[in-house]
Formats: C-alpha cells, sequence, structure tokens
C-alpha cells in the first residue's frame, strides 16, 4: 500500500522537511557536545518526534502561545527562538535564551511566546489554560498550545487542566505526544486506562488520534484543531502515537525496551519516510535533499561557535533574580 499523496506545493512541502531536518541535526550535534563535556546537566533528545514539533507548530499563528516539556529543543526552534540562542542555553552561556539559567531542560523566550521548556511532568498544562484564560479575558483571538507525553496523564495536573479548559471553553490545544514511555515505564504497566483520547472525552473536549510520525498527518489534524479552538469552540485534544529514538535522557542505559521495537519504530522515521513521498511525487530530488542537509548542518555549526563564543555569567551576579529586597528592608541587619 504505497503512502498518501502529499497535499502541498513544492515550496511548502520542502520546508517541513527542512523543519525536521533542523531538529535532528541540532539534536545530534547536542548528543555529540555532550559526550564531549561542553553541554552537561540533563540533556533530553527529540530524535523521532520531529513530525510532532513540526506539523503542530507549523499549524499556529506566530503569536500564540506555546508551552513543552523538558524534551523541548524541536518545539523552540520551530517557534522561531534562533539555534545560536537555544545552543548558547545548553552550553549555559549567558547569550542563550534564558542567559544560561536554564540549560537544556528551561529554554524560553517571552519574544517567541515559547513559554518553556519545564522539568516537571505536566506543569505546563494549567500554565496553558491560564494563558488562554487570560487571552479570552483580554477578547483576543490567540490560542495557547501545549506539549506533554502520556506519563503526564496520570498527573491530577491532567484532569485539573483539561476539566477547567472544557468547564470555561478556553481556547487551549493539547498535544499529547504518545512515546508509550514515561522515562522507562510502559503506558500498559502504568494507566489502566491506555486508550489516551478515551481519558480525555471523559471531559467533553473533542479528540482525535493521529500517526504522529506522518509530517502531513499530524499538519492536517493540527490544522483543523486550531481552526476549531480559535473559533471559540473550546479546546481540542490531539494524541500524536510517535516514539522516540534515543533514550530518554542521556543518562538513560535503556533496558526497559526490545532492541527489536527500536528498530521497528526507525523503520517508519519521519524524516526518510516522508521525504520518500516528496521523491515519488517529484517535488524533491537526491541533490536538493543534500542542499537543505548541507545547509542546515552548516546553520548547526554555526550555533555551536556562536556557543562556543559566548559569555558565562559573572560569579558576583549569581544572586540576581534570585533575592528581591523587599521596600524599606535594605540594609536591615
Amino acid at each position: 500500500m504505497s503512502a498518501p499523496r502529499v497535499p502541498y506545493p513544492q515550496a511548502f512541502a520542502q520546508s517541513l522537511l527542512r523543519d525536521m531536518l533542523r531538529i535532528r541535526r541540532l539534536e545530534e550535534r547536542a548528543a555529540e557536545l555532550y559526550g564531549a563535556g561542553k553541554i552537561r546537566g540533563f540533556l533530553h533528545l527529540y530524535i523521532g518526534e520531529e513530525a510532532v514539533a513540526v506539523g503542530v507548530l507549523r499549524a499556529l499563528a506566530p503569536d500564540d502561545a506555546v508551552l513543552a516539556t523538558y524534551r523541548e529543543h524541536g518545539h523552540a526552534l520551530i517557534q522561531g527562538i534562533p539555534m545560536t540562542a537555544i545552543m548558547a542555553e545548553m552550553y549555559g552561556k549567558q547569550e542563550g535564551c534564558s542567559h544560561g539559567r536554564g540549560g537544556s531542560m528551561h529554554l524560553f523566550d517571552a519574544r517567541t511566546r515559547f513559554f518553556g521548556g519545564n522539568a516537571i511532568v505536566s506543569a505546563g498544562l494549567p500554565l496553558a489554560v491560564g494563558l488562554a484564560l487570560a487571552e479570552r479575558m483580554q477578547g483576543g483571538s490567540r490560542i495557547a498550545v501545549c506539549f506533554f507525553g502520556e506519563g503526564a496523564m496520570a498527573e491530577g495536573a491532567f484532569h485539573e487542566a483539561i476539566n477547567l479548559a472544557a468547564l470555561w471553553q478556553l481556547p487551549v490545544l493539547f498535544c499529547c505526544e504518545n512515546n508509550s514511555y514515561a522515562m522507562g515505564t510502559a503506558l500498559t504497566r502504568s494507566q489502566s486506562q491506555t486508550d489516551l483520547c478515551a481519558k480525555a472525552a471523559a471531559y467533553k473536549v473533542v479528540t482525535q488520534a493521529v500517526d504522529g510520525m506522518d509530517v502531513v498527518a499530524v499538519h492536517q489534524a493540527a490544522r483543523q484543531a486550531v481552526e476549531q479552538v480559535r473559533a471559540g469552540l473550546g479546546p481540542y485534544f490531539l494524541e500524536l502515537r510517535t516514539y522516540r529514538f534515543r533514550a530518554h535522557s542521556m543518562f538513560d542505559p535503556e533496558l526497559y525496551r526490545d532492541k527489536a521495537e527500536v528498530a521497528k519504530w526507525q523503520e517508519r522515521g519521519p524524516i526518510h519516510s516522508y521525504s520518500a513521498r516528496l521523491k515519488a511525487q517529484g517535488l524533491l530530488d537526491e541533490a536538493q535533499f543534500l542542499a537543505l542537509d548541507s545547509a542546515v548542518s552548516a546553520e548547526v555549526e554555526a550555533a555551536v561557535a556562536f556557543a562556543e563564543a559566548g559569555s558565562l555569567e559573572p560569579v558576583e551576579s549569581l544572586c540576581r533574580d534570585v533575592y528581591t529586597e523587599s521596600p524599606g528592608t535594605e540594609g536591615a541587619a
């Protein structure tokens, strides 16, 4: 059975591929730099899940609010944070998007309305509801989009957030990146109800399950969901069935899943399967693919050079924004 046709003009179709390549090459380089000791702390790679971030975010308006998890480099990049600022942040440099204080898990940029990067599972969901409520109260048309893993749906914050969003009919798009494993625990071993759409539908929210390895399927579903949310018809829940090809984090020995399972999912990798479809339709040839990849690789290396040339925060200013003097207490013993 042949794959469905890509229903986009050549320029847009290739731009989706370029965005997935930007995420993939950034993450691959980050893994190398982590091994070299240039990036420290925790590092969670998005390799294998690129179609989700690209498909959803390319369906949004530039000023919609986006919240993500600690596996958020790809979301931050596609939302518009420069790769230089992302790489510098992973290096812990002042030139990073969080001024070197957030690191890999806490990318943030108010200018692009990317509100994290959050290390706490499900913590971004209530924030998305708050942003959507503020937008409603101000009479605006922007929506809030939150990404989270299936493990977050076992948390109380998920239930509280989606309940309020449904109760108040707020403009929130809930995007569950179901990669089957919450850290090292399979979904079937942690949640009695594994039909995630059924769980969300219990709150009278419109739901849709999508092949998260297919950027076209994700984009089409996201456009439909965004249109409904922006029209004031209440929140929407997308279950994006995807798979991370790498371990949960760089510290993860990955003893909980079979190598054959990983290999089977890799056969459906979002980049090579999509590029094959483009080639089959005459929307891409090998020379064009190599040119795209070369340009992306150059962008990555420029980001690395920017981070390498960046500066560390002076020790004298480390307490800035940590403690704030109350009025009238300056100089008090």
